[in-house]
């Protein structure tokens, strides 16, 4: 990367990333707090909805492991504008599939936008991370929050069209011209790259991937950040349609409660930084997976809309920050953080894409809402290794 950068080119950096991940959180939000009309139009289980799920998660864990090598090839700019068009073309052939009423449509360009999607966010985060390096302060949660309020605000916005009876296709149409506007124009604010003074390709880079995922403790944060991710992912897909279907509330309920959990999410990502200051990063991991669980479990035995709110809420605060925290204590070692980095992303975003899929196919038999207590096993062993992301002693 370069060496040299003004402070109004690292602030515009900063503003441009902090809006490319809020888009994505928005892209996000606009399909998730409106499956249950995505079942509804194309009169699927909620297994069958899980398929769905899982051709956009396939798609996704497709493109994760080629997406350094695409930013390598054409930098993070390009790679953020080709994956925004990519997912807004895919995201117009979802809603002609629905408005068709087509399922193998929507299977086909589910799993396009999974591939634009993912290439988006590890090119996002990979130019979060140079201008975090560049301005010297931590500021990577705050792009996260960014994410889950364009996330809320999304949430929102499909809660209002669903009220309004405005169409999921109409919907997506209008959020996939505005991801190809913003995706094209704000990259231009992007902190130029060089390629790594390492051989992309060489044994060198290969030595330090394969040791990577032979390292223990690197290992023990990824299973945290598998558990922590599933958390959010399960939350992400899931709440909306188990509140509509376990607790007989209408859509727009359902989409009300997404956005509960997204909210609850986004404050603790503003703020939680000062807790991780405070009392470190173990201790808030810890009382992060306490909170999943007992909001998990009050969102699920619920008997109000309102109990199961709160139990939204706090499953949100308690999901907030375990990813943050993996990725920093995975990048501990300067000399090894990119393969550490690496490893942790790839466990954690393969329950994140491919996790609630397989909930919807328990649900089917359970029922959604009893479904998604299965998350509570790996909440737990994410609490019984938090003590994994205990820093590394300074050298």
């Amino acid at each position: 990367m370069t060496s040299t950068a003004t402070e109004p080119q690292l602030k515009a950096a900063a503003g441009a990333t902090f809006l490319v991940f809020g888009i994505n959180g928005l892209v996000f939000a606009s399909w998730a707090a409106r499956i249950p009309a995505v079942t509804e139009i194309l009169h699927i289980t909620s297994g069958q909805m899980g398929t769905l799920l899982l051709c956009l998660a396939v798609g996704s864990l497709i493109a994760l492991p080629t997406a350094g090598f695409v930013v390598g090839r054409i930098g993070t700019a390009n790679t953020v504008r080709s994956a925004g068009l990519f997912a807004a073309a895919a995201g117009v052939g979802v809603a002609l599939s629905l408005m068709a009423a087509s399922v193998p449509g929507t299977a086909a360009s589910l799993f396009l936008f999974g591939i634009g999607v993912g290439l988006w966010d590890v090119s996002q985060n990979i130019e979060g991370a140079d201008v975090e390096h560049r301005l010297g302060r931590t500021i990577m949660p705050q792009f996260h929050a960014a994410y889950s309020g364009g996330a809320f605000v999304g949430a929102l916005i499909g809660a209002g069209l669903s009220t309004l009876g405005v169409g999921l296709p109409e919907h997506l149409l209008v959020v996939a011209a505005i991801v190809a506007v913003l995706t094209t124009v704000a990259p231009r604010y992007f902190l130029p790259h060089q390629a790594d003074a390492g051989s992309a390709a060489g044994e060198t880079g290969r030595g330090k991937a394969v040791s990577a995922w032979r390292d223990g403790r690197t290992l023990l944060i990824g299973v945290v950040v598998l558990g922590a991710t599933l958390t959010e992912g399960a939350g992400n897909d899931w709440i909306a349609k188990a509140a509509v279907d376990g607790l007989g509330a209408e859509q727009s309920t359902g989409a009300l409660m997404f956005a509960a959990f997204v909210l609850a999410m986004t404050a603790m990502r503003f703020f939680g930084g000062r807790a991780i200051d405070a009392y470190g990063r173990v201790a808030v991991l810890r009382a992060s997976m306490a909170a999943a669980a007992a909001g998990l479990c009050l969102f699920v035995f619920a008997g109000t809309i309102w109990l199961a709110a709160a139990g939204a809420v706090l499953w949100g605060v308690g999901a907030a920050l375990a990813f943050p925290i993996g990725m920093s204590a995975a990048a501990d070692d300067p000399r090894k953080a990119a393969a550490r980095v690496s490893v942790v992303s790839t466990l954690g975003y393969i329950a994140f894409l491919a996790g609630p899929p397989l909930l919807g196919f328990l649900g089917d038999a359970t029922g959604i809402r009893t479904a998604l207590l299965a998350i509570g096993i790996p909440i737990l062993v994410a609490l019984l290794l938090a003590g994994a992301a205990k820093p590394l002693p300074a050298k």
